[in-house]
């Protein structure tokens, strides 16, 4: 099976619709460290509130309205209705070794254990995923009023021993469908037209089953390959959808 165009992922995402502590429904605050992220809206109405250091933001979200946002914008989707979206990400792989970071409060972002015991779903998925969300907004709350930077370095510190594996992820995956596009275009210039004639597709079919993700009920279409090693490190998770991480 061939990667999706350009290395990127893919999702499908039912946003959550459970109330928060400021009478929004919808998803978990949080922040890519090295990932772009896009929104195709499917179906049904809501927003993006999007925190940088330029300030707070709130983008509507409509059907057919394609929203993006690069590395460093803390991000919460709101469920107005329905919200449906398709979820694009970029490095396929990386965000599922936790290029991520949840807004949590300034002690858990402190403490590895803690981060981990708070980002990690146990029990019942669902009833972890609204309490998890529900620590998230607490924290998004407070950056609201600042401390930003100490939240790009406590992201960092948390993240740093995963650093050399999502190198290697970069390099096999989006990198690696650069350079193949370089020289194909080199072949072309050549009159070499040998890659015309290996021409595929490839098919996935919607997962059965959706996962708790950080902001809603995610179908995942995983078709990256597997990493070249393991991820080490503290806030290492197995996949960023499920039992900690992601969209």
């Amino acid at each position: 099976m061939s990667r999706l165009p350009g290395g990127v992922g893919i999702s499908g995402l039912t946003v959550y619709d459970w109330e928060a502590a400021d009478g929004l429904c919808g998803g978990t605050p949080h922040m890519h460290l090295v990932c772009s992220e896009a929104y195709v809206v499917v179906s049904g109405t809501g927003s993006v509130q999007t925190l940088t250091t330029t300030g707070f933001a709130d983008t509507p979200l409509h059907p057919g309205d394609v929203v993006w946002f690069t590395p460093g914008t803390i991000h919460r989707l709101v469920n107005a209705g329905g919200l449906r979206l398709l979820v694009l990400m970029q490095n396929s792989g990386l965000p599922e070794a936790g290029d991520a970071v949840f807004t949590f409060p300034a002690p858990v972002l402190a403490d590895p254990n803690a981060y981990d015991a708070a980002a990690t779903l146990t029990g019942d998925h669902a009833a972890a995923a609204r309490r998890r969300r529900d620590l998230a907004l607490e924290g998004f709350l407070a950056l609201r009023e600042g401390g930003l930077a100490e939240f790009h370095a406590a992201a960092r510190r948390l993240k740093s021993g995963l650093l050399d594996d999502w190198r290697i992820r970069w390099r096999d995956g989006a990198l690696a469908a650069a350079l193949e596009t370089g020289r194909q275009l080199e072949r072309l210039k050549a009159g070499d037209l040998s890659h015309l004639g290996h021409g595929a597709v490839s098919r996935r079919e919607c997962p059965e089953h959706p996962l708790f993700g950080m902001c809603g009920r995610l179908h995942t279409y995983p078709v990256h390959d597997s990493p070249t090693r393991p991820p080490r490190g503290p806030s290492g998770p197995p996949h960023p959808h499920t039992s900690k991480e992601h969209a």
